[in-house]
């Protein structure tokens, strides 16, 4: 009840802003106007955009004038790409004389140019950090996917995936300036601006929180005179990538047959006849010798649709924008036509801006997110790596009840539910538990997932205090709730005895009973409040001196449901920069920060930081150069404190728990023991983020943009409880200390190059990251120095090092290893099992020969993309790749590529090792034992994650300005786009496939952009 009041105050809420923003206000007359524009030479500028109330748009002519009608007591906003823009009233048009000069920004400090840090904006000149932006203004018409993380991945410098930074961990996502944000929760239409920020420099005033770099999405604002309406519909399907082929069930017989037999099993006993599996092989008699996969109920495609519409708008007093959406995907299992199984997304924004009076502006942001994803009760998905497909037949039609001959039959089925003229089937040992019989039978769940978003920003201008001052408030809340609404019908599945043929009697299990009501059960939620308020001085003097100083408090609250400890994060934050004729720039920033997480003494720490930059373009000897427009050098260092590496709290304190009873005086007495699982440590403190950053930035010839970095970051007394400091029967007592550190070491180079060739242009972007990682101090006591970690990358994979499979010649006449090899202490083994090196000589294969065998990260990603455009026709295509990771089999599928005893068998068994494919054998002996020789980590399982893939490519056309002219339309595009297209990779058959879930994709869509 609460929740639906919070949902129709936020209604309300809206409703009413929106009333506000499209107040009318009274005009008395209207004034005309003709302006001429000139630059700073007195020169006439053509094509100057000129922006008037009600939507009204002209542009400047060939000798720079325009003509205009504008309402007395309203503004116009003049813009040209390059130059400073203006704001101007009836009364300043009347003071220019009819001339209006406009200035050309300086490179990198224009409007496009501005970028929004989260908690300030500074211009892309005036940033020493290491700081990446993708402005989506333009690029969404030729680029229109619409999820946040495919357009982080590969288009963003110096972000491995869509949000680990430098290869450090999952950075902090900072929307519309709230800290820790969800970016899954918003469409690419709503997004400005993506930013990221990976120095210490550049994250300094982000305190505790922003220890892995910080990533700040900026969602669109309404703009003066701006009045825009537009539409983008998406249609398209999905197809599988690959599905796991499990063998069929006649195969699965013969396999399994060779498993008994490989561990001397009578198969007259255990085995299975060779009229089941040749009957189940003919597929005669599917019903009575079934051979299911319940892959093959997956939909060969299904569709997927978006729409979403985009209002905004507003004059000089207040600006508005509203995005509404709606997202559609069809469920892949879809057996259930009562259900009709997706997903459905609906999502509103509003953000709106006003001016309170001369020096108090203020912003509302608001958002509701509604979703839901309906499916049947069983997991057909999930269900299928251990479903066996010889062991029942789903469907029992009703033509093959032999009824004449057996009337219980006829009375059984008079009172059964028939399904497209089947009963529902299942085996003698699941019951009523059969997958599909509760797919179909058993109702459906609906999973629901409710966000609302709120919050207010007052800006402060406080100029008349003392000139250059400002000051700002934020305040945020959300709130995230899940719940799942299910009805949870009884029914009836059947057992079938057969004879000649024909069902002679059926075994049932449950009952049909239908559920009369509707269960609903929480999954959950999330609340959180956060608010910050700085405040900002700007001064020059001197004339070529200038300084801006922020500080900035912060304070945040999230409570999730079953968790006693609210998280709390709080710190200040300070920023100042000094430059020297916008030329040389130095950046002092830090925080001080709190921690709940810590005792008392060492709950608050400083994080200084230092930034240097210079624009070498500026000087003389480059100044007027036509190959170098732009140079600058860069250099930051700092040390971050945080406590987001600290897992819990009260770490630093003992922690007992109850015992078990003891007694005495011949058990007359008896009291309870009191454990220990933690010793304390009072002098626990911070973790540090130790950072070194070198790099430049470059635009040469005009066309081409460069950014590269060299980086050393070392993360420093993490938690870890020592083990070289404490003899092994002080386990108990052991507190934890701040000891361990990780050490990441790369560079990152980002390349951008766009030219235009009269009806042609092409752009070219490029990133590298590489990024190498060791662990860099730890505390060890391992027998052998191979074992340690010290040193080592830190994904290093451990385990065993395979040297082949052992042959007959293995083994003596009474099965036992022959004399010089090692004895494994995993269990029997016989030939046909995989061998390994003893690596410590002690004639014993055990886990004390687990080394290094690899890494699972990838310490190089990179991402490349293209746009031609010729005309009207536009083609854009984004590729993505990374190497030098290796992946584990054994980990994330299901036992698909290491079935075990009497895991279900895929086509990898094919390969197995046998007397006669001792030479050319891809997989062990075949065991219907559990083998815990062969399905433990090493060489054997590995696999090369590399790839490179064409992840999206867009072809577009735009029509003529003329026709949209004609239909109404500001602009008009159809677009047909393609996701996961092309990958090229050694073991892609192993990366494209999930298996117990649902597949990978590849989509097609055909969309239509409108703007009004």
């Amino acid at each position: 009840m609460k929740i639906n009041k919070l949902y129709k105050l936020f209604t309300l809420m809206c409703l009413t802003l929106f009333c506000f923003w499209n107040v009318a206000t009274a005009q008395t007359k209207d004034a005309k106007f003709l302006v001429s524009v000139v630059d700073e030479q007195g020169s006439p500028l053509e094509g100057v955009n000129v922006f008037a109330p009600k939507g009204v748009k002209v542009t400047t002519d060939s000798s720079g004038k325009f003509q205009i009608v504008i309402p007395e007591e309203e503004t116009i906003v003049i813009q040209k790409d390059g130059y400073e823009s203006k704001l101007l009233s009836i009364t300043d048009i009347t003071n220019l004389n009819f001339n209006l000069v406009l200035e050309k920004s300086q490179f990198l400090a224009s409007e496009d140019d501005e970028i929004k840090m989260g908690v300030t904006t500074k211009d892309r000149r005036d940033i020493v950090g290491s700081v990446s932006t993708i402005n989506t203004n333009d690029r969404l018409v030729y680029d229109n996917t619409q999820f946040v993380r495919d357009y982080i991945t590969g288009l963003t410098v110096g972000v491995r995936g869509s949000s680990n930074i430098r290869g450090i961990g999952n950075a902090l996502f900072v929307i519309d300036g709230v800290f820790g944000r969800d970016p899954n929760i918003l469409n690419m239409e709503e997004v400005e601006q993506i930013t990221v920020l990976k120095d210490a420099n550049a994250v300094a005033l982000y305190g505790s929180q922003g220890r892995n770099g910080v990533i700040i999405i900026n969602t669109k604002r309404g703009k003066i005179n701006r009045n825009e309406v537009n539409v983008n519909i998406r249609s398209g399907i999905r197809t599988p990538l690959a599905l796991p082929n499990y063998l069929d069930a006649a195969t699965f017989m013969e396999l399994r047959n060779e498993a008994f037999s490989n561990d001397g099993l009578d198969l007259n006993v255990v085995g299975f006849s060779q009229d089941q599996i040749q009957n189940t092989r003919n597929g005669l008699n599917p019903i009575e010798y079934p051979d299911v996969d319940l892959y093959d109920f997956i939909q060969p495609f299904v569709s997927t649709h978006n729409v979403i519409s985009e209002f905004s708008g507003g004059g000089d007093k207040s600006q508005y924008y509203v995005n509404v959406g709606w997202l559609y995907n069809e469920d892949w299992l879809n057996i259930n036509e009562d259900i009709n199984a997706g997903s459905n997304r609906f999502n509103v924004r509003g953000n709106i801006d006003f001016k309170v009076n001369d020096w108090i502006t203020s912003s509302i942001d608001g958002v509701a997110i509604f979703s839901n994803s309906k499916s049947s009760r069983a997991n057909l998905l999930s269900a299928a790596p251990t479903f066996i497909p010889f062991d029942y037949a789903p469907f029992l039609p009703v033509s093959a009840l032999d009824i004449d001959n057996n009337p219980d039959l006829a009375t059984l089925l008079a009172g059964a539910n028939v399904f497209d003229g089947n009963l529902l089937g299942t085996a003698q040992q699941l019951g009523v538990n059969a997958p599909i019989a509760r797919s179909i039978a058993g109702g459906f769940q609906n999973n629901v997932f409710r966000v609302t978003q709120f919050n207010n920003t007052i800006n402060l201008d406080l100029s008349k205090i003392t000139k250059g001052l400002s000051a700002k408030t934020y305040l945020s809340f959300d709130f995230l709730d899940s719940y799942t609404t299910s009805i949870s019908n009884q029914y009836r599945a059947y057992a079938p005895t057969w004879q000649d043929g024909k069902i002679i009697a059926l075994q049932d299990f449950g009952e049909d009973r239908r559920d009369l009501s509707e269960n609903v059960s929480s999954n959950g939620f999330t609340s959180r409040i956060g608010m910050y308020a700085l405040v900002n001085y700007e001064k020059t003097f001197a004339g070529n001196n200038s300084l801006n100083t922020t500080l900035l408090g912060y304070y945040n609250s999230e409570k999730r449901d079953g968790v006693i400890q609210t998280d709390r994060d709080s710190h200040i934050g300070f920023q100042m920069t000094y430059d020297f004729q916008k030329k040389i720039f130095v950046d002092f920033s830090g925080a001080y920060v709190n921690s709940l997480k810590l005792p008392n003494g060492n709950k608050g720490a400083f994080s200084p930081t230092f930034g240097l930059g210079y624009i070498l373009s500026e000087e003389s000897f480059l100044k007027d150069s036509d190959f170098v427009n732009y140079l600058k050098l860069k250099a930051s260092g700092g040390i971050i404190k945080s406590d987001v590496g600290i897992n819990g709290y009260y770490l630093y304190d003992e922690n007992y728990s109850d015992g078990a009873n003891f007694t005495w005086a011949d058990g007359v007495y008896s009291n309870r023991r009191q454990n220990i699982s933690q010793g304390a440590n009072p002098d626990l403190g911070f973790e540090q983020r130790i950072d070194l950053n070198l790099g430049f930035e470059s635009y040469l010839m005009n066309s081409l943009w460069i950014e590269a970095n060299y980086f050393r970051t070392e993360l420093d007394k993490q938690l870890t409880i020592l083990a070289d400091q404490y003899p092994s029967y002080y386990n108990t007592f052991r507190p934890f200390n701040n000891f361990n550190a990780n050490l990441y070491t790369g560079f990152e180079l980002g390349l951008n190059f766009n030219k235009t060739f009269n009806d042609f242009s092409i752009g070219i972007g490029a990133n590298v990251l590489y990024s190498q990682t060791e662990a860099s101090k730890r505390s060890e006591t391992n027998e052998f120095e191979y074992q340690n970690r010290q040193g080592r990358e830190l994904s290093t994979i451990y385990g065993l090092v395979n040297d082949g499979f052992y042959s007959a010649a293995d083994f003596d006449v009474n099965g036992d290893l022959i004399n010089g090899l090692p004895e494994p202490q995993f269990g029997e083994v016989k030939p046909g099992d995989l061998k390994y090196i003893d690596q410590n000589g002690d004639d014993i294969i055990d886990n004390d020969d687990s080394i290094d065998i690899g890494q699972s990260a990838s310490p190089w990603s990179y991402g490349v993309n293209l746009n031609l455009k010729y005309k009207r026709f536009n083609l854009f295509v984004l590729g993505t790749g990374q190497t030098g990771g290796l992946g584990n089999k054994l980990t994330g599928f299901s036992n698909y590529f290491s079935p075990n005893g009497t895991d279900k068998y895929s086509e990898v068994v094919l390969g197995r090792w046998t007397p006669q494919t001792a030479n050319t054998a891809t997989f062990p002996r075949l065991t219907s034992g559990d083998n815990q020789n062969n399905f433990r980590t090493s060489s054997f399982w590995l696999y090369d994650t590399s790839f490179f893939e064409i992840s999206r490519a867009q072809l577009t056309y735009e029509f003529s300005e003329n026709l949209c002219k004609k239909i109404g339309m500001e602009d008009f595009s159809l677009n047909f786009q393609g996701y996961n297209l092309f990958e090229v990779a050694k073991n892609r058959d192993i990366r494209q496939l999930n298996v117990g879930g649902n597949p990978q994709a590849r989509t097609y869509t055909l969309g239509v952009r409108m703007s009004f």
